[in-house]
């Protein structure tokens, strides 16, 4: 069945991409208010777009047709840490999901810490093994009070464990126990059902570009 976009309704066409853009990545954003109140929400429209230079992409939607915190607080600071869901999280991470007031503190109430950042003044969440420090590099209002952020990683924490390799960088992916995001309600992907498969050999397809210089 093939559907056109501009004949179906934005619930709609939220549950045929949230079905099959999966599993997406989890931003678990911590925010700072112009008055200095701390906000944490989780986000599943996010991924990395770009890494020379670092840039993020975040999609945060309305709440009741009013910008979400979240949203309010990026525009007014444009500062943020993104955190990630490790499975060992899981509850706290759905946990900060709900619609609290402004001024609490949802890390507390999920029984969170912070530590602070480098570069940024919103604190990462302690419990998380790894973060990205984002400075808002450009902001998109896709829709009333629907706000697309594009931001530059400034700084990244990464938990000592997790580091395999400090001279080459390399990281402990599978040991992260990463959530992602899935279909419908309440639905999560654990990233540890993991293959490898190695690139094609093109040697011998004339059809494949010559590798290119420096």
């Amino acid at each position: 069945m093939n559907y056109d976009f501009g004949a179906l309704s934005p619930a709609d066409a939220f549950k045929l991409l949230s079905s099959v853009v999966v599993p997406r990545p989890i931003a678990w954003v911590v925010t700072l208010s112009a008055d200095g109140a701390l906000n944490a929400a989780p986000f599943s429209f996010f991924n990395l777009v770009s890494s020379d230079p670092p840039i993020v992409a975040l999609g945060i939607g309305p709440r009741d047709g009013q910008l979400k915190d979240t949203s309010r607080n990026i525009l007014a600071t444009g500062e943020f840490v993104i955190n990630v869901a490790s499975a060992e999280l899981a509850e706290q991470m759905n946990h900060t999901s709900l619609d609290y007031i402004a001024d609490v503190n949802e890390l507390t109430r999920a029984g969170l810490g912070t530590a602070p950042s480098l570069r940024v003044a919103p604190p990462r969440i302690a419990q998380s093994p790894a973060a990205l420090e984002c400075q808002v590099w450009k902001t998109l209002e896709a829709a009333p009070q629907r706000v697309i952020v594009l931001a530059r990683v400034v700084a990244m924490y990464l938990r000592d464990d997790a580091i395999l390799n400090p001279e080459r960088f390399h990281v402990d992916t599978p040991g992260l126990q990463l959530l992602g995001r899935m279909h419908g309600a309440g639905w999560y992907a654990r990233t540890s059902d993991l293959f490898q498969m190695p690139a094609p050999d093109a040697a011998d397809d004339p059809a494949v570009r010559p590798p290119q210089g420096h």
